[in-house]
């Protein structure tokens, strides 16, 4: 689609919103045909309009912009998906705002990336609809990682090449993925990790939706991957993501409940 067009029609997710001058609200976005773009949405603070109720963070929705001088402007707006179950809990919110964060830091106004699009929009209806944010979320952290440049070497060694055994290995950020027990103990960026973690990171890491869902992992497994996937992400967006926090909260709040 040219960019010197007047007017477009993208479909996309909205990101994020925050206050623009007096009445308006400036959005980012993450569209299907243009990949992420800001846009404004005259008046959508006002008591009366119309758009702004379309336009929360993780709504799906189709949208016709209008180039302004500096920023797209929002001429009509229509729901395509709110994904009401995500705003109807708190472990969903959490878990969204974290797909959401994850892309846009991860993510510039660079253009088209269809892929990386259909990726966030299924992981926010799997999101809503199913109750393993464990899989869903992993899942999509290895695909997108993928889909932008950064898939981590998780079969062979980054630093002799030779194929990964069976056994407890090591893993550098820095590097780029997995390391054999005789190289990693030479890496001080190397940290360990088991057989059972590299095992289910590969295992999301090649396999479909349907594939990696079928995976049992044991809930100390899980934290493991977690924490191996969050030191990854931590060192390409060199400084940590804020909704994490937000997760632990959600989920140390919940255990309390009966």
């Amino acid at each position: 689609m040219a960019r010197q067009e007047r007017n477009i029609r993208v479909e996309a997710v909205v990101l994020r919103h925050s206050d623009w001058g007096e009445a308006d609200r400036l959005l980012g976005l993450y569209t299907r045909e243009e990949g992420k773009l800001r846009a404004i949405v005259k008046g959508a603070r006002k008591m009366r309009s119309r758009k702004a109720g379309h336009l929360e963070p993780f709504t799906r929705v189709q949208l016709m912009l209008a180039r302004g001088r500096d920023l797209w402007i929002v001429t009509q707006v229509e729901t395509v998906d709110a994904y009401l179950p995500l705003r109807e809990d708190l472990q969903r919110i959490a878990q969204a705002s974290y797909v959401i964060e994850l892309l846009d830091r991860f993510t510039y106004e660079e253009g088209q990336n269809r892929l990386v699009y259909t990726l966030l929009v299924d992981t926010l209806a799997r999101l809503a609809e199913g109750d393993d944010f464990f899989l869903a979320v992993r899942y999509y952290e290895l695909q997108l990682l993928d889909l932008l440049g950064f898939r981590p070497e998780l079969v062979n060694c980054v630093k002799c090449g030779e194929l990964i055994k069976p056994l407890d290995q090591f893993y550098s950020a820095l590097l780029g993925g997995a390391l054999c027990p005789a190289c990693g103990p030479r890496e001080n960026s190397a940290r360990p990790i088991s057989m059972p973690a590299l095992k289910y990171l590969r295992h999301f890491q090649r396999s479909t939706f349907k594939e990696a869902a079928r995976a049992q992992v044991p809930a100390e497994i899980r934290q493991e991957v977690e924490a191996v996937i969050q030191y990854f992400l931590t060192y390409h967006l060199e400084r940590g993501l804020n909704s994490p926090a937000f997760i632990r909260e959600v989920r140390r709040v919940s255990a309390k409940q009966p």
